[in-house]
C-alpha cells in the first residue's frame, strides 16, 4: 500500500529507536529538563476553561447544567481517595472517576438506608441493577463495579470491613468492540481545516497534526509543554497514565507545524503570561481537555466527516495507519503508553477485519 503524499515522515522506520524494549534517543536527550524535575508546574487539576471558538465554525451552545443537591459522601470514601492518590500515584483523570462512581454509591446507601458494614451482595446487584435502568451500558456498569471493588478491598485491608460484598458479585459481559478510525482521506481534510492566518488556527493545525503523529491522549496534549520538545531529534516528551514519561518520535509535518505555532501564534495568545504549557488558550492559560474536545469535534463537522470526531478516535486512527503499513506491535504499545500489550493487541482485529472486507469486496469467487 502506497502512503498518501506529504504526510510529514509519520511512517518511519522506528525499529531504529528501539533497545531492549525502550525507546532510546542521543545523549542530547539530558539535556532536556525532566517532566519530574522540582520547577516544573504540576499538571493542572482545575476546572476546565470555557470552550475555544474555532475561526468560521458557529460555536456550540451550552445549556446551563441543573442544579441538585450533591449526593452525602461518606467519610471512608475520602479515605480511600487519598489513598488511591498518595500511596497508589493515579492519575488526576482515575482518581476522578473514582470519585464519581463513589460518590454515586453513596447516594444509594443514603436512599437505602444502609452502612458500609451492612452492604451485602445483594446490595450491590441493587446498585448496579439500578445504573442499568438508567441505560448505562455493560461497560459502564463494569467500570462502577471496578471502583466497588477497589474501595471494599481497601476498606477490608485497612480493617474496616469484615467481608467484601463485591466478591462474589458477577462482572458485566462486555462485547468486544473494535476501535472506529478515520481513513487517510479523512484525516487529510481534517489536518487542513484550521486557518493558518491566525494564531488560533496556528495553535489548532499544530495540535491536530501532533494527536494524529503521535497518538498522545488528549490529557497528554493539553500538558505537552514548551519544553518538551527537541525539533533536531524529532521528540516529544510526554507525562501519561500513572505519571509515567515517555518519549515518542514526531513527524516532519507535525514538526512544521508546531515550529510555525511557535514562531508566529504562541506569543500572541501568551501575551504577558509566563506559562511553561505549549498550548493555551484566548487568555494565556492552559487549553482544557474539553476545550480542545469542543475545537476538534467543531472541525470535524467542517471537514464533513460523517464519525462524530473525539481525540480517541485519532488515536485510534494514528495505531491503524501504523500498523496496516508494517509497524510492529510491540513499538506501537510503547508510543501509545499502554502498560500491556494485550491492550494495543486490539488493533491486530481492526486490521484483520478491514483484510476482510478487501477480500470480499475484491476477490471475484468471494
Amino acid at each position: 500500500m502506497q502512503a498518501p503524499p506529504d504526510w510529514g515522515g509519520l511512517y518511519i522506520n522506528i525499529q531504529g529507536l528501539l533497545r531492549e524494549s525502550e525507546l532510546t534517543f542521543r545523549s542530547r536527550l539530558a539535556g532536556m529538563p525532566s517532566r519530574h524535575s522540582p520547577g516544573r508546574s504540576p499538571v493542572r487539576t482545575t476546572a476546565p476553561d470555557v470552550p475555544q471558538v474555532v475561526a468560521g465554525v458557529t460555536p456550540v451552545e451550552i445549556e446551563p447544567p441543573t442544579t441538585a443537591p450533591p449526593a452525602p459522601i461518606i467519610p471512608e470514601v475520602h479515605m480511600f481517595l487519598d489513598f488511591a492518590r498518595v500511596e497508589k500515584g493515579l492519575a488526576a483523570n482515575s482518581i476522578e472517576s473514582y470519585c464519581r462512581d463513589l460518590t454515586e454509591f453513596s447516594g444509594f446507601l443514603h436512599r437505602t438506608g444502609k452502612s458500609l458494614s451492612e452492604v451485602d451482595r445483594e446490595d450491590i446487584r441493587a446498585f448496579l441493577k439500578q445504573l442499568y435502568e438508567r441505560d448505562l451500558g455493560a461497560r459502564s456498569v463494569a467500570r462502577f463495579l471496578v471502583s466497588l471493588r477497589g474501595f471494599f478491598r481497601f476498606l477490608l485491608d485497612e480493617g474496616r470491613l469484615s467481608h467484601d460484598p463485591t466478591g462474589d458479585v458477577e462482572a458485566p459481559k462486555i462485547d468486544q468492540s473494535l476501535p472506529k478510525h478515520l481513513s487517510a482521506d479523512e484525516v487529510e481534510k481534517l489536518l487542513l481545516q484550521p486557518d493558518v492566518s491566525t494564531p488560533l488556527g496556528l495553535r489548532d493545525k499544530a495540535m491536530l497534526e501532533l494527536l494524529y503523529a503521535t497518538g498522545l491522549r488528549v490529557s497528554e496534549l493539553v500538558h505537552v509543554g514548551a519544553a518538551d520538545f527537541d525539533m533536531e531529534l524529532g521528540i516529544v516528551r510526554c507525562l501519561g497514565k500513572g505519571n509515567k514519561e515517555r518519549l515518542i518520535p514526531v513527524g516532519k509535518s507535525a514538526l512544521r507545524a508546531v515550529d510555525a505555532y511557535i514562531r508566529a501564534g504562541r506569543a500572541a495568545l501568551a501575551g504577558k503570561r509566563n506559562s511553561p504549557w505549549l498550548f493555551l488558550n484566548r487568555r494565556g492559560t492552559v487549553l482544557s481537555r474539553v476545550g480542545f474536545w469542543k475545537i476538534l469535534a467543531a472541525y470535524g463537522r467542517r471537514a464533513g466527516l460523517a464519525t462524530k470526531l473525539t481525540p480517541h478516535l485519532v488515536r485510534h486512527s494514528f495505531a491503524t495507519h501504523l500498523l496496516e503499513r508494517g509497524a510492529d506491535l510491540r513499538s506501537i504499545q510503547l508510543m501509545l503508553g499502554h502498560s500491556d500489550i494485550s491492550t494495543t493487541q486490539i488493533y491486530t482485529h481492526v486490521l484483520k477485519e478491514r483484510l476482510k472486507q478487501v477480500y470480499q469486496s475484491h476477490h471475484p469467487r468471494a
